[in-house]
């Protein structure tokens, strides 16, 4: 079941003495955030953006009602997050959270070769961490050569391995 809400980032600090917080994104970079109107804090309170933009790989964002730097400083370590609706990805695209946990299986044979457990990024393409069901930890690279299908809704991320990934080959 996917979330509500998702998290956007962590205040690191605060920027100048009008109350503008840093955020660090949790997510491929900061200018993605620029767009909501609104962050949310964990209890769902909504927090109403005056202005962002991108600074390095900081976002810097002042939002409605903190107005001080010690306003912004009691923010320090409060994770602030956005609404799944305002987000239009494109086709194609999905969120880290909601990848983790799908079941990789063979595209043809149907095989189970276990779950979905994290995401590295390398640069040139992510790589997919597979966590079969010894507990193993198999590495593949999330190409479209190797992943033919995602299926968020049925739980199913569909995938074509080279030998030697889930093997001893």
């Amino acid at each position: 079941m996917q979330s509500e809400y998702l998290e956007a980032g962590q205040v690191v600090g605060t920027h100048g003495i009008q109350g503008e917080l840093r955020l660090l994104p949790w997510c491929d970079s900061a200018d993605f955030l620029c767009r909501f109107k609104t962050f949310y804090r964990k209890d769902g309170t909504g927090l109403k953006v005056l202005s962002a933009r991108a600074h390095k790989t900081l976002l810097l964002v002042r939002l409605e009602g903190i107005e001080t730097v010690e306003m912004a400083d009691a923010m320090r370590g409060q994770v602030l997050y956005f609404a799944r609706k305002d987000a239009n990805l494109p086709k194609g695209a999905y969120f880290r959270q909601d990848l983790i946990g799908l079941s990789a299986v063979d595209a043809e044979t149907g095989k189970s070769y276990g779950i979905l457990t994290d995401i590295l990024e390398t640069g040139a393409n992510d790589v997919y961490e597979v966590t079969d069901e010894k507990g193993e930890k198999h590495l593949m690279p999330a190409v479209k050569e190797m992943v033919e299908s995602v299926h968020v809704e049925e739980g199913i991320l569909k995938i074509r391995p080279i030998g030697g990934i889930f093997d001893e080959d």
